[in-house]
């Protein structure tokens, strides 16, 4: 083999050393950017990429996007007065829930986008940018705010007569919504002014779905 085909030999070997290397590279990249989405955004994840019908890619490029409109949010402190309102109005909406569950979701629902919009998110007004909000900050316990406002636009339709086959949102449902609900609740209340999750004791699910049952409802 002549000493110029060696070279061209050497040389092409690089060229597909580096291209290999590179690819693996980008591979690396974005598993790894997929691994910290997961991480980040739990159980959110798993909605994302079912909502994009299995596209894991869309899924992260959405989760993506959330993560740069509000990642550096910094939630705004809670005046004690304030604190003791939004505690107090939460305790009747959940003994409300004995005698009229759809009212009592109804209220939960409004609760939470005013506690939202009071700590620095976006406001009640646009639910679904306050959404994607809280999921970046709240992931483990934004999908609670989603059923309880799902089951309160369910029981309003179905107050008009415009509910689903099932006349809306069963007393379950709304009382399953309520407890899933309390967690975000209880976690926008206790977060610092940092973003941060102030050290609160654990409620157990049992414990937040204390008095959430309906006058009537048979227990096991």
């Amino acid at each position: 083999m002549s000493t110029v085909m060696l070279i061209v030999l050497i040389v092409v070997v690089a060229v597909l050393v580096v291209a290999v290397a590179a690819v693996l590279y980008r591979a690396r990249a974005r598993a790894g950017g997929g691994r910290g989405l997961r991480r980040r955004f739990g159980p959110e994840y798993d909605r994302a990429v079912a909502r994009h019908d299995g596209d894991t890619k869309a899924a992260e490029r959405d989760l993506g996007e959330r993560v740069k409109r509000h990642g550096s949010l910094r939630t705004r402190p809670l005046e004690p007065v304030a604190r003791e309102e939004f505690t107090a109005r939460w305790t009747v909406a959940q003994e409300r829930f004995v005698d009229s569950p759809r009212e009592a979701v109804t209220e939960a629902d409004r609760l939470i986008a005013e506690l939202a919009g009071v700590r620095g998110f976006p406001d009640a007004g646009h639910y679904e940018e306050q959404l994607d909000a809280l999921s970046v900050h709240h992931a483990h316990h934004v999908d609670g705010y989603r059923k309880v406002h799902r089951a309160a636009l369910d029981t309003t339709g179905a107050e008009h007569g415009a509910g689903t086959e099932k006349g809306g949102a069963d007393t379950e449902e709304m009382r399953g919504a309520m407890v899933e609900a309390r967690a975000l609740f209880d976690a926008l209340m206790a977060q610092d002014a940092d973003g941060g999750a102030a050290r609160t004791g654990r409620r157990t699910a049992r414990g937040r779905s204390a008095g959430l049952t309906p006058k009537g409802a048979q227990h096991g």
